[in-house]
């Protein structure tokens, strides 16, 4: 019953892209890629962490979070290419990245 909760919760999560391509011009469209690479990305960490917290077999617990992991990676390497375009994407997360560290003080 576990499983069924968990496909239920997620049905809505699996990526789509959150845009139409068809509509967007193409200075913006590369980075438009990108950023629907990164959250299909992250919906699948999210997914492979899900079930393998859900899991009673350490077998398939370790193939899950592995494969999460290889997922984090594809995040970063989809990420590095977006802010090699979009300059103010890099701009706003260092500024994001400042403001967490003044919280923390």
């Amino acid at each position: 019953m576990e499983s069924a909760k968990i496909a239920e919760k997620n049905k809505n999560m699996l990526s789509q892209i959150p845009v139409d391509l068809k509509k967007v011009g193409k200075e913006e469209i590369d980075k438009e890629i990108l950023r629907a690479g990164i959250i299909a990305e992250l919906d699948a960490v999210s997914l492979y962490e899900q079930l393998a917290a859900s899991t009673d077999s350490e077998d398939i617990k370790k193939i899950l979070l592995d494969i999460a992991k290889e997922e984090k990676t594809h995040v970063g390497e989809f990420q590095t290419l977006l802010l090699k375009l979009d300059k103010e994407q890099l701009e706003e997360l260092e500024k994001g990245k400042e403001e967490a560290e003044e919280l923390k003080r």
